[in-house]
């Protein structure tokens, strides 16, 4: 599924960076809110962003927002880790 979101031709215009960089950027906007809130994992918001995990791990850093990161997910990558 492809979701078109429509922003509005002020808005758009009103956004400060150059028209070849918006959709980028407010994909990259996007994921790291989405992220923020726990509606969207790491890495989802990694492929919406278009960035690798190392990536979008240090703009989280650059940004202080925390990684959520449980003892579940520490128990999934122990057992990863050990084949």
């Amino acid at each position: 599924m492809t979701i078109l979101l429509e922003i509005p031709d002020s808005v758009a215009r009103a956004i400060r960076l150059p028209k070849k960089e918006q959709q980028k950027q407010l994909k990259v906007e996007l994921a790291l809110s989405l992220y923020a809130q726990g509606l969207l994992s790491f890495g989802k918001a990694c492929e919406l962003a278009e960035m690798t995990k190392v990536e979008f791990g240090l703009l989280l850093g650059k940004r202080n927002i925390p990684r959520q990161y449980d003892e579940q997910d520490l128990q999934d990558d122990i057992a990863y880790a050990s084949g």
